[in-house]
């Protein structure tokens, strides 16, 4: 596993994407991945999905509508993991939890666990596999496209998304990808995760104070 010199996304490095930029950046070279492997690191305990309805409801202390809502969006997840099947497109995500959950990221992994029963292939890595790599600062949120795009996910202050820098040079692509497919082959299933341990939660508290 590497140190944490090897993970630095140095800022001259990498190009800046406001919001709408990085979307329509992100999409267009997804959309040309064939036969390869992208991989997605997601380190914070707390987002904001504002516009989301079961994110909403879940924030409002609605619980069993926000999994309702949740199980409502199955059909598009199927549809994108045959999409990715269809090209060869294989998107491997490590969501890193600490325990006791916090209320957002109990309330991520029930969409996780849906998204696993679809096809995805989604694993759970507890933080302390990487918090030897962190002192005072956690690593960024980080996604993988096909081996050749590297972008650092930003969010807000308060956790809502923000664009990303997208850096495309080969070594910080290759560590980053190397790091995230090793934290993968040592996660535990979502599936299993979630049967195992979600599953058994009480609902979280409510999320609008």
């Amino acid at each position: 596993m590497p140190d944490r010199a090897m993970l630095v996304l140095p800022d001259e490095q990498g190009v800046r994407l406001e919001l709408g930029e990085y979307r329509r950046d992100f999409a267009e070279r997804q959309g040309r991945i064939r036969n390869r492997s992208s991989w997605k690191f997601e380190r914070q305990q707390h987002f904001k999905q504002p516009g989301d309805p079961s994110w909403e409801a879940f924030r409002e202390g609605r619980w069993d509508e926000a999994l309702r809502l949740l199980e409502q969006e199955r059909p598009e997840f199927e549809q994108e993991a045959q999409e990715d099947a269809a090209r060869a497109h294989w998107f491997h995500r490590v969501r890193i939890v600490a325990e006791p959950l916090t209320p957002y990221v109990q309330w991520e992994l029930h969409s996780l666990w849906i998204q696993a029963e679809c096809g995805e292939r989604i694993r759970v890595v507890p933080d302390a596999a990487v918090r030897h790599l962190e002192g005072d600062t956690q690593l960024p949120e980080v996604v993988v496209l096909g081996g050749e795009t590297l972008y650092q996910v930003c969010y807000t202050e308060a956790g809502a998304l923000d664009g990303g820098i997208r850096f495309t040079h080969p070594e910080l692509v290759g560590n980053w990808e190397r790091f995230i497919a090793e934290l993968y082959a040592t996660g535990e299933d979502m599936r299993a995760y979630a049967e195992r341990y979600l599953a058994h939660l009480p609902p979280p508290q409510s999320q609008s104070r």
